[in-house]
């Protein structure tokens, strides 16, 4: 592999990764104004968000497997093009029910982007190598949920909800001609073949799997730590402590670099078990200084400080558990990598409307200590049982 493509390929990687959280989070902005454009209730404008969720969820669990018997770039573009045909349908939507079946469609051909970026990487890489290319995808896994509704927010005002949409059918055309300079990572001695059952059966193989699932799980609810903050930032940063949309937006462009820095960290460690033990340790520290911290002084210094951590521990774990996980289901690796992406979604999808219960700023920080303590506990099986 040429320099020049090995940077081509890690770029495309980590553009498909983002991909999908853009296609979820980047219109939350003008979620309020979409309810006065489609004279319908806020509930079934949030429902586009579920919708797309589920199907990024649902999609991953399809595209993945299936590109293990027809290989990654004919199912990657079928993708694009898929997301692109339904984004179109969603910019001329005149009915909030169509809007939301299009939001659909489009998370399903989303979600074949995010799934293949780690396939594709399993495909060429391995050891050291996989390693860095994972810590790129898990840095932008972590920095777009973040840094999205930052993106859309800055624009929202200019180019309205349209606009936006507008906007990712650019970015997925865009990849979409990226793509075609891709050259196919899976050759065709070693594709599933004999029908479909055995695509069936690598998903049972996977879960026969120990550690697999172990990295898979400690991954959702190391997602659930995500969402958690993801979830409860604007109201506990805006509405608590009374900071514009301004500071909201420079606070969350903050503390994505501090999970991208997380990420890149990770190789840095003797092996990747140790760095996502080490992440474990500083978000169960740091969920429990950020708790007591609010109970005392109840100040925005405090809760910044201790998330700005949570994040970067967040990092450190996943970059290291996609790592970890894909290289023990690297027999299936569009299965495995649908596993791995669906369990997340479903994850944050569990703990985004459990923010909302009581005081949003104490229960947040609750679930975000009960997520990485679990997140601690698997990390440290997983390091006792490999030694």
């Amino acid at each position: 592999m040429s320099k020049g493509y090995y940077i081509f390929l890690l770029t495309l990687l980590g553009l498909l990764c983002g991909f999908g959280p853009f296609v979820t989070d980047m219109y939350l902005p003008t979620l309020p104004s979409m309810t006065e454009v489609f004279h319908t209730s806020p509930s079934m404008v949030q429902l586009g968000l579920t919708m797309s969720m589920l199907g990024l969820a649902v999609g991953q669990l399809f595209f993945g497997p299936i590109s293990d018997r027809y290989g990654r770039k004919k199912i990657l573009m079928s993708a694009l093009l898929l997301f692109a045909l339904a984004t179109v349908g969603i910019i001329y939507s005149k009915a909030m029910d169509f809007f939301n079946l299009c939001r659909f469609v489009q998370g399903l051909g989303g979600a074949g982007a995010i799934v293949l970026s780690r396939s594709v990487a399993t495909d060429c890489f391995s050891g050291r190598e996989l390693a860095k290319a994972m810590a790129l995808i898990g840095a932008v896994n972590g920095i777009a949920p973040v840094s999205a509704p930052v993106v859309g927010g800055l624009v929202a005002e200019s180019i309205g909800w349209q606009g936006i949409f507008w906007i990712l059918l650019g970015l997925g055309l865009a990849l979409a001609i990226c793509s075609l300079w891709f050259r196919e990572s899976l050759p065709d001695d070693r594709r599933i073949k004999d029908g479909y059952g055995p695509l069936v059966r690598s998903f049972t193989q996977l879960f026969k799997i120990r550690y697999f699932v172990f990295y898979v799980v400690l991954s959702g609810f190391a997602n659930g730590v995500l969402f958690s903050y993801i979830s409860s930032a604007s109201f506990i940063i805006q509405n608590h402590f009374g900071y514009s949309e301004l500071i909201f937006s420079l606070v969350f462009a903050v503390n994505a670099i501090g999970i991208g820095l997380g990420s890149a960290l990770a190789i840095k460690f003797k092996t990747l078990r140790y760095a996502m033990l080490t992440g474990a340790i500083i978000m169960s520290a740091c969920g429990l200084l950020q708790f007591i911290g609010i109970i005392c002084f109840n100040t925005f210094t405090t809760y910044e400080v201790t998330m700005l951590l949570i994040v970067l521990g967040l990092g450190l774990v996943f970059s290291s558990s996609t790592t970890l996980a894909m290289d023990e289901g690297r027999q299936s690796p569009g299965s495995a990598s649908a596993i791995f992406g669906a369990v997340g979604f479903l994850f944050g999808g569990m703990v985004s409307p459990l923010v909302g219960i009581g005081d949003i700023l104490r229960t947040s920080s609750v679930l975000i200590i009960i997520c990485s303590a679990i997140c601690l506990l698997l990390s440290i099986v997983c390091l006792r049982c490999r030694k």
